[in-house]
């Protein structure tokens, strides 16, 4: 992606900044912002370079690209509202931004079926062996039979087990029970009666959810708890020829332990949706092992490049709720979702 250089701006209106991966007309954000503001994109890959760019804004919108660290948010003269376009806050100083008196939205609620529909999709084409069988084929490897992917089991009455009970959690719980499945979740923070209420079943520990566990989806942010919480030592707790789903964040799972997994068949698939680096580097254990005919990883494991809050209502959602929070912020009114 090209960087835009921020154009001389005459006026004497605020300015809102969108730092990174929206550079388009920005009709939608100027349509709810243009008559208080100037809005332009920076179009940046790296927080370097924002510097010099984003000093004198009144309001930023971070999406994913970059991030918005300490130094950066403490060289902002008059920011009113840190907007990040999403859910995950990981990638903005939220500390550093409460310290300078900078509230931090997110947008909670945008592509909460967007990613449920994914984690069930992977699910879905791994279970069924609809990946496998369709990789193998398309190589003229193996017969052209059913057999290719045995033992394919029913999914109603499986366990499907939830790391996480937010709004995503929720809304794939209630897709994965239409297809009868057994759902079981593991979240220390829903409170008590939240199970019986929506008709799940609750894990007291992470332990028991993974011995469980056909089908493990993760749903929950990425913190010093989250981080690494599933590794070979988890995976090896689950049901042998389980699968692993993630839509969450990269750093939630040590991806090195996916690989050993699925070759020794205690993994029969993953579907990946986020990794720890984005874009992963080519020698990636588990990116060298995905790419590899040989390598059973290339039939078992699916990955996309963090695409599961991608619908064209979803990204709409974002922008319009992200216009809507810089509008709030600028005339001084209450804020939604602050985070910090």
């Amino acid at each position: 992606m090209s960087v835009n250089v921020a154009p001389a701006i005459m006026s004497d209106k605020p300015r809102v900044y969108i730092a990174d991966f929206i550079t388009d007309d920005l009709a939608v954000e100027k349509q709810i912002l243009g008559d208080l503001a100037e809005v332009h994109a920076l179009g940046a890959e790296t927080e370097r370079q924002l510097e010099g760019r984003v000093e004198d804004a009144a309001c930023i919108m971070m999406y994913h690209f970059v991030s918005l660290g300490a130094a950066t948010i403490g060289r902002l003269r008059q920011c009113k509202l840190i907007v990040r376009c999403g859910v995950g806050i990981d990638n903005v100083d939220a500390a550093a931004a409460r310290r300078r008196g900078i509230p931090v939205c997110n947008v909670p609620d945008y592509g909460t079926e967007d990613v449920a529909d994914t984690a069930m999709a992977m699910m879905l084409t791994l279970t069924r062996g609809t990946h496998l069988m369709n990789s193998r084929l398309r190589s003229a490897r193996g017969v052209w039979n059913y057999t290719q992917a045995a033992p394919v089991r029913r999914l109603r009455g499986r366990v499907f087990a939830v790391i996480g009970m937010g709004r995503i959690g929720t809304a794939v719980s209630v897709r994965a029970r239409a297809f009868g499945m057994d759902v079981v979740f593991y979240d220390p923070y829903v409170p008590d009666g939240w199970d019986r209420a929506h008709g799940v079943r609750r894990a007291e520990t992470l332990d028991e959810l993974l011995a469980q566990a056909h089908v493990l989806t993760i749903h929950c942010p990425a913190t010093p708890e989250t981080t690494r919480m599933i590794g070979a030592e988890q995976i090896a707790r689950m049901p042998r020829g389980s699968f692993l789903i993630n839509t969450a964040r990269g750093v939630i799972v040590d991806t090195s332990a996916v690989p050993p997994a699925i070759r020794s068949g205690q993994l029969a698939g993953a579907g990946l949706d986020v990794l720890p680096v984005e874009p992963p580097p080519a020698n990636d254990p588990l990116i060298a092992a995905w790419r590899d005919p040989n390598d059973p990883c290339h039939d078992r494991v699916v990955i996309s490049p963090h695409a599961a809050f991608y619908s064209e209502e979803g990204l709409m959602d974002i922008r319009v709720k992200a216009s809507h929070a810089c509008r709030k912020a600028l005339l001084g009114q209450p804020l939604r979702n602050v985070v910090n």
